[in-house]
């Protein structure tokens, strides 16, 4: 049992309610545009679960790698030498092991979903894998990062239609801004030590204060899309509660991490984040569901 919780603890296994829940709307949108199209959605929780599958594997793998690729780096960090690989809990072979465990299981999975989630399963790798090199060559790491999440929205519409449309990736779009902006508050925690490692990060390279102010700019573009996704997929008003709630919650990120007092990062960072995915992606189903299934 505790084998198990290390291993839940090694890839952070809580952070799954930031992509999870807008999985959960791109999929919901999926069978929206089916039922709009009057093409039976067969083998419902066949699917779901299959997705679900994904999700875990592809965040798993993704996770463990970087911490994997980083473990020299987080020993020498006081903030992370006590994470399971550079603590010794877990050896970095396992590690290894455990990742290449999940990259095959999402293949399998993407393979009894579709044709284009197989194909495009490499991609998606590809992108959330290689996030874990970007910091030592690209501020822009967070933009990765936030790319790589934001293809669970689009990947399980993708899932359900095996096609592509505009709402998902609206959907995406905001994911992208959303993580990009909260990681980057995230990081603020190490500038000091990216600087000593010649790692690269937005706080590191522009300093506290522009890094913030980056990050809100990300956060409005943000709120941009999940604006424009109202319009373009003919929500209603239950829609706009969640999207009350979402904005909210980055507006109130941002006013409890300032530049000379970062004691609230990590509620920022973990507690207003997850309530806004979670809430938002509730309202959000629940007005798909009203609309189209009641």
């Amino acid at each position: 049992m505790n084998g198990v919780k290390n291993y839940l603890s090694l890839v952070k296994f809580s952070h799954t309610i930031f992509a999870l829940p807008f999985a959960f709307i791109g999929f919901v949108l999926g069978a929206q545009y089916l039922q709009n199209q009057q093409i039976e959605f067969e083998n419902i929780e066949l699917k779901f679960f299959l997705v679900l599958v994904c999700m875990v594997t592809a965040r798993s793998a993704a996770m463990a790698f970087n911490r994997y690729l980083d473990r020299h780096f987080d020993k020498l960090n006081p903030r992370t030498a006590i994470r399971e690989i550079p603590s010794g809990i877990i050896k970095a072979e396992k590690a290894l092991l455990f990742i290449m465990m999940n990259v095959v299981l999402f293949i399998t999975a993407t393979f009894f979903i579709n044709p284009i989630c197989f194909y495009l399963s490499p991609v998606a790798l590809f992108v959330i894998l290689f996030y874990s090199y970007t910091k030592r060559f690209t501020f822009l790491c967070h933009l990765v990062l936030g790319i790589g999440l934001s293809l669970a929205p689009i990947g399980a519409f993708l899932a359900v239609t095996g096609v592509f449309n505009m709402v998902p990736l609206l959907f995406s779009c905001a994911v992208v801004f959303w993580v990009s902006g909260f990681d980057i508050i995230y990081a603020l925690q190490d500038i000091e030590f990216d600087k000593s490692q010649s790692l690269y990060s937005i706080p590191s390279y522009w300093g506290l204060s522009k890094a913030l102010n980056i990050a809100r700019a990300l956060h409005v573009i943000c709120a941009g899309f999940v604006i424009a996704a109202f319009f373009s997929g003919g929500f209603h008003i239950v829609y706009l509660g969640g999207l009350f709630v979402f904005i909210g919650m980055l507006i109130y990120q941002h006013s409890i991490v300032k530049p000379h007092d970062l004691r609230k990062v990590n509620i920022a960072f973990m507690t207003a984040n997850g309530i806004a995915s979670i809430v938002f992606s509730i309202f959000v189903i629940a007005d798909i569901l009203m609309s189209t299934f009641l």
